[in-house]
């Protein structure tokens, strides 16, 4: 029997466990694997498509269909090319920015749900998110990619960037950096067409980026320190670091704070509520988040 999509789409759920994906068995699941409801949270579809995907009644997907698939499955990447032949489509070209995030990265984000996590790829796209990240800076769920990219928001939309409330950051090195690190995504990734028409959009829509681009600098931004104005606790000053995986073309954006600091109390609440609005006071003790 030739495989299709919905078959290896079936498998490849089947594989992983809760805790693979950061969640939490309860006692009695009688599911093997992960369940339909759960892929499709993590993949940002709706049931009923991954429904209609897995019987073989949706047939052509699209390439941020299946690339969102692979990254919820937590695919390796010939695993993910073959997704990507199985749909009719032509897996990502070299020379071009991959979207993957690698099993090993996915594992390690599950592990890390209480830490404001987000991993983006080459030209600043965040492609997921921990739990923490949603409650300080706002659930980005509702975004689409092209508004999900720092890049495009920064120089489009102010200093708050991906965030749904103000986020101010010491100095004035950000957007350098960003526009760096953009040429330098370009010089290894020319072939892709969403990178090159980012550039241009930008380079048409603002005369900083336009400067900033043509004063020639090439570099990886690395780091900061910001305060995020979170509307239910106040100013949270946070070191911000971002870390490349070798081999990869992600990067992961890393906020932590000083253990037993007025900043870790606020994002141990953050944590411990949700993010939701309560009349009650912080919690005392130490928070959870504490800096390398």
């Amino acid at each position: 029997m030739d495989e299709t999509l919905g078959t290896a789409l079936r498998r490849w759920r089947d594989r992983l466990s809760p805790a693979d994906v950061g969640r939490t068995s309860r006692p009695g699941r009688r599911a093997v694997g992960l369940r339909r409801e759960e892929l499709a949270e993590l993949a940002g579809l709706s049931v009923d498509y991954v429904v209609r995907l897995e019987q073989g009644r949706a047939t052509s997907p699209s390439a941020q269909v299946v690339a969102s698939l692979a990254r919820a499955l937590q695919l390796q990447p010939m695993e993910r090319d073959h997704a990507y032949r199985l749909a009719g489509l032509l897996p990502p070209q070299e020379g071009t920015i991959s979207t993957h995030v690698p099993a090993g990265v996915q594992r390690m984000l599950a592990r890390l749900g209480d830490f404001p996590v987000g991993v983006f790829s080459a030209d600043w796209t965040l492609l997921s998110w921990t739990p923490a990240w949603a409650v300080l800076l706002g659930d980005p769920s509702a975004r689409t990619p092209v508004e999900r990219n720092l890049v495009r928001a920064v120089f489009g939309a102010g200093p708050s960037g991906l965030a749904a409330w103000p986020v101010l950051q010491e100095g004035d090195a950000l957007r350098p950096a960003l526009v760096a690190d953009l040429r330098t995504a370009l010089v290894d990734c020319p072939r892709d067409r969403g990178l090159v028409g980012l550039v241009e959009e930008l380079r048409s829509s603002s005369a900083e980026f336009t400067r900033l681009w043509d004063e020639g600098a090439v570099g990886p931004h690395v780091s900061a320190r910001k305060t995020i104005v979170h509307p239910q606790v106040g100013e949270v000053t946070c070191d911000c670091d971002v870390l490349t995986v070798p081999g990869c073309d992600v990067r992961l954006v890393v906020y932590t704070v000083a253990a037993g600091s007025a900043d870790a109390e606020k994002l141990e609440f953050l944590r411990v509520t949700n993010g939701v609005r309560t009349d009650g006071p912080l919690p005392p003790g130490p928070g959870l988040f504490s800096t390398p």
